[in-house]
């Protein structure tokens, strides 16, 4: 990988800061763009940098490092640098690449940033790669332990990020696929299906009811009584998409 990789920190800790932008200093591809000591700062600085990599503390003044992950609707590769192992599960929830526990290894880090870089180099190669879009009438096999399915694509009603795969949600079922929620999207027919939020894609045929939410978001009901929140960026979006 030749490209520079875009990074941000956010770390409320100067100390913790210096010693990061030391191992950073390293690994010449990477370019830090911005640093941040809270979270609000955090989330202004990735809106205007958009960075390809983001180290995330955890434990933060006020808002903490999942609450900024939130609060974003596009989200950069993440590897999370804290001093507590006890969040590691819960990380990995957030679909992070990695979690680095303070003082971090110098190798360790080596290896972290290794992944990122297999990561970046996939997400390139699929982005040059043809992709032809389903339709609402193709079907796609997924397999779950040892059950199997032949479900047509207009027959989802929404997926969902669990984390690093995607849940499948139709009639009573709800099997992991075993691709990202970014993979799955990418063949959806645009017709039918909405980004709701980081962390869903709903199919607006399955949608049973709409209500206005809090700070300018809307909060979907659908047919199975599912409620999924759409985000102030996608709800503005979601109107657009859905007025004559």
């Amino acid at each position: 990988m030749s490209d520079t990789i875009k990074a941000v920190l956010v770390e409320d800790s100067r100390l913790a800061r210096n010693e990061l932008k030391e191992l950073i200093r390293k690994h010449g591809q990477i370019a830090i763009v911005g640093e941040a000591e809270n979270v609000d700062d955090g989330y202004k600085l990735i809106q205007e940098s958009r960075p390809d990599l983001l180290f995330l503390d955890i434990n933060m003044p006020e808002k903490d490092g999942f609450e900024l992950l939130e609060m974003l609707d596009e989200v950069p590769i993440t590897i999370f640098t804290t001093a507590f192992d006890e969040y590691a599960i819960k990380s990995f929830e957030y679909n992070a690449l990695d979690y680095l526990l303070k003082p971090i290894n110098e190798k360790r880090f080596a290896q972290a940033i290794a992944k990122v870089e297999d990561k970046l180099d996939a997400e390139k190669e699929q982005a040059l790669a043809p992709s032809e879009r389903l339709t609402g009438n193709s079907q796609i096999f997924i397999k779950d332990g040892e059950k199997c399915w032949l479900v047509k694509v207009g027959d989802i009603s929404h997926f969902e990020i669990v984390g690093n795969y995607t849940r499948v949600f139709f009639q009573e079922e709800s099997p992991m696929l075993y691709k990202s929620l970014n993979q799955v999207e990418e063949k959806l027919p645009e017709k039918y299906f909405f980004r709701a939020n980081r962390q869903q894609i709903i199919n607006t045929n399955f949608i049973s009811d709409v209500v206005p939410w809090f700070n300018g978001k809307l909060k979907l009901t659908m047919v199975n009584t599912d409620e999924i929140e759409v985000s102030r960026r996608q709800s503005y979006l979601f109107k657009d998409k859905m007025s004559l």
